[in-house]
């Protein structure tokens, strides 16, 4: 009889209408494929259950978070090769429907026949339940102050160990400032001191830091550039672990963390606003009341330091759909809007745009460096959440380093100014001046 894996690649090079990229090692030891190929092992039949009932990325996340799918060796290597089920590799966008998603089409014979062929592979029964860490049950209109809390906490809350093993002591969670050399730990405190001077802060400045995740950003700005800084977050182990290192730091008179939306800040106006890695959160709705409640915050005159992550623009703009294993297992009801979008709404909300630095490579370089601390440190990843948990980050990152290196995603920061009415910016004439 025919092992699983020869039937497995003739299923997929169906549905791919290509040769398949990888070697694949099934359930009974056999295997299929490329010679020398990166191996991807689909070690349960379980998993094409999930794919028949979910085709599509979501139904191979499941496996993939559940253990039944595996990859032993590269990581990176698999997944750039696979990319091409979600992306167009000529044009870096995405198709709109995973490759996969073809086996619901049944007008094609072939894809009738590779139905019935993965229908007998998966064997009878339904599909098992989705791992635990999947979101559930989320009710209500989208980026609610509850909804969003709710996004927040399912995110951020696995914990604090969890995050000091990944992200390592900086306990900075968005894209570090690289030079050749340097550390990751000296790329977060680079990428900090970067928004420090693009926010011109001096000593007595106040600042808000919308989204201030462990603190390190406020912490920064008030020991190197003695400000008074206000940090907000909606996660309350976030905000425990940020006020103990403020304490720790001798900051506790000049940074207060709060646990509070930025829609409820009402003590501005503040001198400069840095919101970094936080904006993916609002929604593509909401965005408009974003920008105009942190122009509201900051004085005239005031500096905005927006750092966001942002997705290539679509020809048919309705057309782009959320990827479902981010939001189902990572950032519930994230949204990533093109730059020039956001760039428009802070110009409608009142601000002057000044320089925009797009800092995509470096993205792809901290989330290896993430990855790498993951991996090392597995085991105890492992005790700290659960192996289903610590599969969805390496994955997650992994993935989205590969996206950021291929021009799939980017990350831009974004200076804009409340210019006051009489039109002095208070921006140097050579506007990077920071970079000296």
């Amino acid at each position: 009889m025919t092992g699983a894996a020869p039937r497995l690649a003739a299923i997929a090079e169906t549905l791919l209408d290509a040769p398949l990229p990888v070697r694949l090692r099934a359930w009974d030891g056999s295997e299929a494929g490329p010679p020398g190929a990166p191996v991807l092992v689909v070690g349960d039949r379980q998993a094409l259950r999930r794919l028949l009932w979910r085709p599509g990325e979501l139904g191979l996340a499941r496996g993939w978070v559940a253990g039944e799918i595996d990859i032993p060796g590269d990581l990176y290597e698999v997944l750039d090769r696979i990319g091409g089920l979600l992306w167009e590799r000529s044009s870096g966008t995405r198709t709109g429907r995973s490759a996969v998603a073809r086996i619901a089409s049944l007008r094609d014979p072939r894809m009738r026949g590779a139905l019935r062929e993965l229908v007998s592979l998966a064997g009878p029964g339904l599909p098992p339940p989705p791992p635990v860490e999947e979101v559930r049950h989320r009710h209500g209109a989208l980026h609610t102050l509850r909804r969003d809390r709710a996004s927040v906490s399912h995110h951020y809350d696995v914990g604090n160990d969890f995050y000091a093993l990944v992200l390592g002591p900086s306990l900075v969670y968005s894209c570090a400032y690289w030079e050749d050399g340097t550390t990751l730990e000296e790329a977060q405190r680079a990428k900090l001191d970067l928004v420090c001077r693009k926010l011109g802060l001096r000593d007595g400045d106040r600042l808000l830091d919308v989204g201030c995740g462990w603190g390190s950003m406020v912490i920064h700005a008030a020991r190197e550039y003695g400000v008074e800084a206000v940090g907000i977050t909606l996660s309350s182990q976030q905000a425990a672990l940020a006020r103990k290192r403020v304490a720790e730091a001798g900051l506790s008179g000049r940074v207060d963390i709060r646990v509070q939306d930025y829609r409820s800040v009402a003590d501005g106006p503040y001198d400069a606003i840095s919101s970094i890695g936080m904006a993916e959160h609002v929604g593509t709705d909401r965005y408009r009341d974003y920008a105009a409640a942190l122009h509201r915050l900051v004085k005239p005159g005031g500096r905005l330091l927006n750092h966001q992550i942002a997705r290539r623009p679509e020809p048919d703009e309705d057309a782009y759909t959320v990827d479902e294993f981010i939001d189902g297992y990572v950032f519930p009801d994230g949204e990533l809007a093109p730059l020039g979008r956001t760039v428009g709404l802070l110009e409608d909300a009142g601000f002057e745009v000044r320089d925009v630095e797009a800092i995509r490579e470096h993205y792809g370089r901290t989330l290896r460096g993430w990855v790498a601390n993951l991996e090392q440190h597995w085991d105890a990843a492992v005790r700290l959440t659960s192996p289903g948990r610590a599969r969805v980050w390496r994955l997650y990152m992994a993935a989205s380093a590969l996206a950021f290196e291929r021009n799939r995603i980017g990350v831009n920061q974004v200076l804009a100014v409340r210019t006051p009415e009489a039109g002095d910016s208070g921006v140097p004439l050579r506007t990077r001046a920071w970079l000296s």
